[in-house]
């Protein structure tokens, strides 16, 4: 039997009225922006369950280093190289860390003592170098960007599966600029994000509009239960409209506590110690720091972006001078992830929340006839961090200039399939866009040396 979908004009009002009741500036995931409901899904007979791997993470912090990062030059360095005599190799000098074996590089130095509680996965690759966006969507999505189908984020997917840790937070928040790489796809907008740009105001859409007073509010969220209560249940014949109607109330119902006083706290910065505040560092950091404290208030999965291109004209994209002053870049990241990984770890929330940091793709050996570097797919680096995993300091071997894998390569759809096995989701299991199956994670393999 076809149902026939609910008309567009009551749409609009319901998804109208919505922002009306809400204060009329906050769009949430749990109200669907498009008139297809929520992916269906259902598990793959591949795997039997008992044997998949299933890891103790509760929480995702995923940190995106946007314009690729030069593995190189950061958690994989090799030889010293000499840019000025274009001579292949590191722009700096290695460490030892507490891994024995592992080296980083000099920049790393605050990190390089906590690798116990981190894995470099180095020889993660994907064919993508020519162009930003589309490295940036596979390294988010696992698969190319082409067809019909718009392929759903990891983040989108870890929020799709498990939802918030708690009913006072939404699961799936972005610190950084919004972009359809890290959104929902086929799952529909009960999957995507909330985001923020400034970790000392949070986000807009949770303050009430000017003009809006806290009794008004109230008054309208009065008028809300009354139309609630008074409504005329729906029959079997208006299944469509039910649906629609319940995603329309539950969005209302998220607003109000996203709204609350409670969850508004967490992006009070101000309640952490100073002392804390500043060993995070600047902007990036106190973003790594929000972060801990929206893991604390129920939030699944956090994306922080790490892509401030003041610090050296050019972010992580070091193409010509760019290259001479991306040490800012790493000491800066090394600063705000090696306090994360303490702060996480002395309030006994390490091994339940995985760090991520991945970027487009990594940078070759070689200097360009600028002094800095290409992009390089075929070999570059990731790091996973906490989150209840065997760490070993690094995975996988890349050759002396960390230009090819030696051995124990890793797909992208690998890397990803580690992250939800390490959160206990079926990495074998199918989406359904529509009556399309699509695998979770297009087939990957977790790295299964670091479960236990």
């Amino acid at each position: 039997m076809t149902m026939n979908r609910p008309s567009i004009h009551r749409r609009k009002w319901m998804a109208s009225a919505a922002a009306i009741f809400a204060g009329g500036r906050l769009a949430l995931p749990g109200l669907a922006a498009s008139p297809n409901f929520p992916a269906f899904e259902e598990p793959s007979a591949s795997t039997s369950s008992a044997n998949l791997l299933k890891g103790r993470a509760e929480h995702v912090i995923s940190i995106w280093l946007g314009g690729g990062m030069g593995q190189i030059d950061t958690f994989d360095p090799k030889r010293r190289g000499d840019a000025k005599a274009k001579k292949p190799g590191s722009y700096y000098d290695s460490i030892d860390t507490s891994v024995p074996g592992v080296q980083l590089c000099e920049h790393l130095k605050n990190i390089a003592p906590l690798m116990e509680h981190v894995t470099v996965v180095r020889t993660v690759h994907h064919d993508v170098i020519d162009e930003h966006a589309a490295a940036t969507n596979r390294m988010h999505t696992g698969r190319p960007i082409g067809g019909t189908v718009i392929y759903p984020s990891f983040g989108s997917i870890i929020s799709h599966e498990l939802g918030a840790a708690s009913d006072q937070a939404p699961p799936y928040v972005l610190i950084g600029y919004p972009n359809v790489s890290r959104g929902p796809g086929f799952l529909g907008s009960k999957a995507g994000y909330l985001y923020l740009t400034d970790t000392s105001q949070g986000p807009a859409g949770l303050t009430r509009p000017d003009g809006i007073t806290l009794e008004r509010q109230s008054r309208r969220e009065r008028l809300l239960k009354t139309i609630q209560s008074n409504r005329k249940q729906p029959s079997d014949a208006d299944a469509p409209d039910r649906d629609l109607r319940r995603q329309y109330e539950e969005s209302i119902e998220q607003s109000l506590r996203l709204t609350g006083p409670e969850f508004a706290s967490s992006f009070q910065l101000s309640q952490e110690n100073d002392d804390l505040r500043n060993r995070y560092g600047g902007e990036f950091g106190q973003r790594c720091l929000l972060a801990r404290r929206l893991v604390e208030r129920g939030v699944r999965f956090l994306e922080v972006s790490h892509n401030l291109n003041f610090l050296n004209g050019a972010g992580w994209d070091v193409h010509n001078q760019g290259i001479e002053k991306q040490h800012d870049l790493v000491r800066e990241l090394d600063q705000a992830v090696a306090t994360l990984i303490l702060d996480l770890k002395e309030k006994r929330l390490l091994d339940k929340t995985l760090i991520v940091i991945t970027t487009e793709f990594g940078r070759p050996a070689e200097f360009d006839s600028g002094g800095g570097r290409g992009h390089q797919g075929n070999a570059f680096s990731c790091v996973l961090a906490g989150g209840g995993l065997k760490h070993r300091g690094a995975f996988g071997e890349t050759d002396e200039l960390a230009k090819k894998t030696v051995s124990n390569p890793v797909s992208v759809p690998d890397f990803l399939a580690t992250i939800h096995a390490s959160l206990g989701i079926d990495y074998t299991k199918n989406l359904y866009d529509g009556d399309r199956p699509v695998p979770i994670t297009d087939n990957g393999k977790p790295i299964s040396e670091l479960f236990a």
